[in-house]
């Protein structure tokens, strides 16, 4: 999915530039019941239900999605 219109997107915190190459996500969560979240270099995006977006926060939370040493 590219075009999400209705969403106003934010950019990470965590957005950073390497030789002016972004590295960048961006999240809406302007529109009741879903979250957008989108590539802000490709304008590539997807969408969830806002159940799904917290399931996901709580995860990575608790380490649930942190790499193996």
């Amino acid at each position: 999915m590219t075009d999400v219109p209705g969403f106003e997107f934010r950019t990470s915190s965590a957005c950073t530039y390497e030789n002016n190459n972004p590295r960048c996500i961006e999240v809406a969560t302007n529109v009741p019941g879903k979250v957008a979240v989108r590539n802000s270099v490709t304008g590539r995006a997807v969408e969830f239900t806002a159940v799904e977006w917290s399931d996901f926060l709580t995860g990575a939370k608790l380490g649930e999605f942190d790499l193996s040493a």
